[in-house]
């Protein structure tokens, strides 16, 4: 497994993956604007020329959130996802921020566990966050010496 910044070459995986994994999918534009975006950060894990896995972040003022986070199915449980945040955290740690902030779904008990593991601490909760289905998003932040 390889982890790269994503170019403009895994867009359309990216968007496919999207579809598979999440109920409010982000378009292949919406994903296509982040590589013109000077405030994101996007990496993908590639396995030869598929794309495995990816996430995205954007930054303010060192103060980063993760957009999505998403491993595509024969790829999961492989350690991929930990891998793809620990990357994500060392990038942002070397473009100057200090902290990485999250969303997950409160029933998505393995995505907590990671974050859990990579010492990521529940700091709220966003009411009814997720729409398809309703449900609560908490919101989980790390934070790091730069």
């Amino acid at each position: 497994m390889n982890i790269v910044e994503m170019t403009a070459d895994h867009v359309i995986q990216i968007a496919q993956l999207e579809r598979e994994c999440f109920s409010d999918p982000w378009s292949q534009n919406s994903i296509a604007s982040e590589l013109e975006n000077p405030l994101s950060y996007w990496l993908v894990a590639m396995a030869g020329n598929v794309v495995a896995g990816y996430v995205g972040s954007q930054t303010v003022l060192g103060e980063s959130d993760m957009m999505n986070l998403a491993v595509r199915g024969e790829f999961r449980r492989q350690g991929v996802a930990r891998d793809l945040v620990l990357a994500l955290i060392d990038g942002l740690n070397q473009r100057g921020s200090h902290c990485l902030t999250l969303e997950v779904r409160d029933s998505n008990a393995p995505a907590r566990k990671l974050y859990e593991k990579l010492g990521f601490v529940q700091v709220g909760i966003r009411p009814n966050y997720y729409q398809h289905p309703r449900e609560d998003g908490l919101i989980l932040r790390k934070e790091w010496e730069r």
